[in-house]
């Protein structure tokens, strides 16, 4: 075997490698001999088949799998003998023209990881901001789940339903005169103006009495989950079944215990907590930012291509998803592709933080548990269906790119972790405003060392750029996933309610897990 290199220029690595036929030759034979005691052929008894005629029946397919087998010892040689630190997967190819009896020509192509200078951890100063949950935000949060909870009553037959009011409704609805599945229902309750139901179904019922039917026209969203009924008109025949109005809900222990708790004490205890969890993750978002900017300030060095390519690629494909939801999908990408630049430069500020992170997690000796990975495979595996599952776990457990990809956010966050147990650390205490207000002033100030700060200002809710604003620049990092979200802590005790919503939410979405079931599907075929 022949090795040369043929380029050496930054962290751009190329070397052909030749692979005597003679040797090639050498290990088919091998193989031969190898597999003739359990080869079958008629007319001779087992095991007794001549090596030529061996290699005549399957030596094609031992041909195939000794050059695969070779080239991949090539590519370990070159690895080891160069001493080098693959970036991404090599790239081999086999000279055009190879056939059985020649040399084997093969060329390897990878980009190499930096040599990264450990970073200094002595200097790193972190400021704490702290938000105290006070009493009056335990009870709001309580008053909220009241309000989720709340009862209702049989209103007078003569009642216009307005807003707030609870229907009980039968529905049926048809696409192009043609019922649709999902599209019926019976005793369904609806709270109009809660939004539950796709536009214009709540608004045309304002007004109905009990007893009245009614016949509506609404149209499904562009981007409803069901392709089928995307941007489509449908009718609606309902028949209103109930008028009910709210009734006060009282805020007392018998509330609490109909939650399934011991009274309203653990509820405000419950709350607390939550709010707290919440601003404590508000509280991290900020302390890593403030970590990663000074990391970022400290280093500048030239880091691999392809793994820039491959987190602009992730960037750009979410701004594309963001764009095609906003209002005007064509002038929200347009604006996106005037600043393609300046995502680029995110993603190679976020490839070089992960490297950063990861020569200091090297250094300190921070470890992923076999325990924790673990853990990860089965946590991802539930987003697949049942006989997808042990595919993905095996597709895992045999890539060890799949395997890299889905260990790295844990393992920045236990070097983060780590480097805030060596930060010198000060509190102050703050609103939750002030505290919301100093994570937007640094997701402005970031970026503006490599891209304009104009990048993250606008987190508007149907702005495309929003997307990056929730990853901030590091490889894995995703400071907003922090921070609980308020549904999350709204809907923990409030099982009642979440129970009574289940049926109101048929026509409008009852379609959408069936878009699920396509990407549980694609993912292990990696």
């Amino acid at each position: 075997m022949q090795i040369k290199e043929t380029a050496n220029e930054g962290l751009k690595r190329a070397y052909t490698v030749t692979i005597p036929a003679k040797e090639i030759d050498a290990r088919i034979s091998a193989e031969v001999k190898k597999i003739a005691p359990q080869v079958k052929m008629p007319g001779f008894r087992p095991g007794k088949v001549p090596a030529n005629l061996v290699r005549k029946m399957h030596g094609e397919q031992l041909h195939g799998q000794a050059v695969n087998d070779m080239i991949r010892e090539s590519a370990d040689k070159v690895m080891k003998d160069n001493q080098l630190r693959p970036a991404m997967q090599p790239k081999m190819e086999l000279a055009e023209g190879y056939e059985e009896g020649k040399d084997a020509k093969l060329t390897i192509e990878l980009e190499v990881l930096p040599q990264v200078e450990t970073p200094s951890i002595d200097t790193l100063a972190i400021e704490r901001l702290t938000v105290p949950v006070t009493d009056e935000e335990v009870m709001e949060a309580v008053t909220r789940i009241a309000g989720q909870n709340q009862s209702y009553k049989d209103a007078p037959k003569t009642r216009k339903a307005g807003e707030g009011d609870q229907l009980i409704i039968d529905f049926v609805g048809r696409t192009d005169g043609v019922e649709f599945e999902g599209g019926k229902a019976e005793d369904a309750a609806l709270v109009i103006g809660s939004g539950q139901f796709i536009p214009g179904f709540e608004e045309q019922l304002t007004g109905v009495k009990t007893g009245d039917k009614k016949t509506i026209t609404v149209t499904f969203p562009a981007d409803y989950p069901a392709k089928d009924l995307a941007a489509k008109d449908a009718e609606f025949d309902i028949t209103v079944k109930q008028v009910k109005i709210g009734t006060e809900t009282k805020i007392d222990d018998d509330f609490a215990k109909n939650l399934g708790l011991d009274g309203l004490d653990k509820l405000k205890e419950l709350m607390r907590g939550q709010l707290e969890q919440e601003t404590g993750g508000l509280t991290r978002t900020q302390m890593k930012r403030s970590l990663l900017d000074q990391l970022a300030a400290g280093h500048d060095f030239a880091v691999p291509e392809g793994m820039v390519d491959a987190e602009f690629e992730q960037i750009w494909a979410q701004l594309q998803q963001e764009a095609a939801k906003s209002d005007d999908p064509e002038a929200s990408m347009k604006e996106v592709e005037g600043e393609k630049d300046d995502y680029r430069h995110i993603a190679e500020r976020r490839v070089r933080l992960g490297l950063l992170l990861s020569e200091i997690g090297q250094a300190n000796d921070v470890q992923v548990s076999q325990q924790e990975m673990s853990m990860l495979i089965q946590q991802a595996a539930q987003q697949y269906r049942d006989e997808d599952r042990e595919r993905f776990v095996q597709y895992v457990q045999q890539e060890p790119m799949a395997a890299a990809q889905l260990r790295a956010p844990l393992y920045e966050d236990k070097v983060v972790d780590f480097l805030f147990e060596k930060a010198t650390i000060t509190e102050r205490e703050v609103t939750r405003e002030e505290l919301e207000a100093a994570i937007e002033a640094e997701e402005d100030a970031a970026p503006a060392k490599k891209a304009p700060a104009k990048k993250k200002a606008p987190a508007k809710k149907a702005d495309p750029k929003k997307a990056a604003a929730k990853k901030d620049e590091a490889k894995a990092e995703e400071p907003k996933k922090a921070a609980a979200k308020k549904p999350a802590a709204k809907k923990a005790p409030a099982k009642k309610a979440d129970a009574d919503k289940a049926p109101a939410k048929k026509p409008a979405a009852k379609k959408a897990p069936a878009k699920k079931p396509a990407a549980k599907k694609a993912a292990p075929k990696k």
